[in-house]
């Protein structure tokens, strides 16, 4: 399966080859998982890469239910997933991006943006339906309290391998539980944002993008493994909910904008949307981490039971949040400010372009008479007699 049609070859696992193949390494490594699955002495360890691990059985009225924990194994499930999300990665460049871009003409610096937005359109969007349809399932919308209550949620006997006796690791051997689509959420959310690294290298972003396409990566892997590793897994969905939402309005927007330069009623909605979503997050962040989190019994650091619930890590996980919120507001602000100053220099710069001045039409004398080839003729046709000059 090749994702590009090149005519150019490239020698055996050299730099060239590894950038314009990587779709299809990635695909050779899925697949070689894939087969380890018939077998029986290899599907032990193919389901390790593919099923979130450390799931325990609790016993229910209607019968059992599956519950999940996180540990050291999740790195291999989410490495598997890398690879996926090239593999989508690819598919969505080559079929659908590549195919708008060749008939809008752009240019360089606008194909790369093009590129990113079309990319980003498409995970933010599915992100939010999937999302959105954990978070109504779960209940966390119509019982917001459920975001902090009980936290850190249930506690569950760990009956899975013992960790390395490393004081660094232990914090990983945590006791609480969470659903299956919850975790396979988080899973699937940090495999994409850390198969954004190496993208940058295959993709060849110019030098002067990844500064700035590194601050929203590491941004958004800090705050969902800082969830996910904190069990502050409720309270990371509905937020991440909020600014997944925030994210596509802005691509789709900026997408319209490289088709019709004109349009920008989509920039003027997602600009009223911002800042209305960044009071929402710093608001849902204080009231359950601030105020519901304080109110609990048990504010110990146990990370063999995974309760964090201390005030420094209060007090560290508020000022993450609102310090991340504060810098994309004022990157905002700023942005909106050049936009403006550089929409009324354009104004300005109209209104000052002098008119050129139209020239008087000269008023030429002429005899009585009309003109034929430069000669004054009379009116019956004859040239006019010549005045004699007196003598003195």
């Amino acid at each position: 399966m090749a994702f590009r049609r090149r005519t150019k070859s490239y020698p055996l696992f050299s730099q060239e080859f590894v950038i314009h193949n990587h779709a299809d390494i990635g695909f050779c490594l899925v697949l070689c998982v894939l087969i380890g699955l018939m077998f029986e002495v290899t599907a032990k360890t193919a389901f390790l890469f593919i099923l979130p691990q450390y799931n325990v059985s609790v016993p229910t009225a209607d019968g059992e239910t599956v519950h999940y924990h996180y540990g050291p194994k999740d790195l291999v499930t989410i490495s598997f997933y890398i690879f996926i999300t090239i593999i989508l990665h690819a598919v969505v460049q080559e079929y659908i991006l590549d195919k708008i871009s060749k008939r809008l003409h752009l240019s360089k610096v606008k194909h790369s943006k093009f590129n990113e937005s079309g990319q980003l359109v498409v995970f933010h969007l599915s992100s939010v339906i999937w999302c959105f349809y954990v978070v109504v399932t779960e209940g966390y919308l119509t019982n917001p309290r459920s975001l902090w209550e009980d936290y850190p949620h249930v506690y569950l006997p760990f009956t899975g391998p013992a960790l390395a006796p490393l004081p660094c690791l232990g914090a990983l051997r945590t006791l609480l539980s969470i659903p299956f689509q919850v975790k396979f959420f988080y899973l699937c959310q940090l495999a994409y944002w850390l198969h954004a690294l190496p993208e940058l290298y295959f993709q060849k972003v110019r030098k002067e993008e990844i500064p700035r396409q590194l601050q929203y990566i590491c941004l958004y892997l800090v705050h969902i493994a800082g969830a996910y590793l904190l069990n502050l897994s409720r309270l990371g969905l509905v937020l991440l909910l909020l600014q997944y939402s925030t994210e596509f309005l802005f691509h789709t927007a900026r997408l319209c904008h490289f088709a019709d330069e004109n349009n920008e009623k989509l920039f003027n909605a997602w600009a009223a949307v911002f800042g209305v979503t960044r009071l929402f997050i710093l608001t849902l962040a204080v009231l359950a981490i601030g105020f519901g989190l304080a109110r609990m019994e048990n504010q110990a650091f146990d990370p063999e039971k995974g309760n964090f619930n201390t005030l420094l890590c209060r007090l560290c996980v508020l000022l993450l949040v609102c310090a991340a919120q504060a810098w994309l507001m004022w990157r905002f602000i700023h942005s909106q400010l050049r936009h403006w100053r550089e929409y009324w220099s354009e104004q300005n710069a109209k209104r000052r372009v002098p008119t050129a001045p139209r020239l008087a039409a000269r008023l030429i004398k002429r005899e009585s008479g009309y003109h034929e080839n430069g000669v004054v003729k009379a009116e019956n046709g004859t040239s006019p007699r010549t005045k004699k000059l007196k003598s003195p």
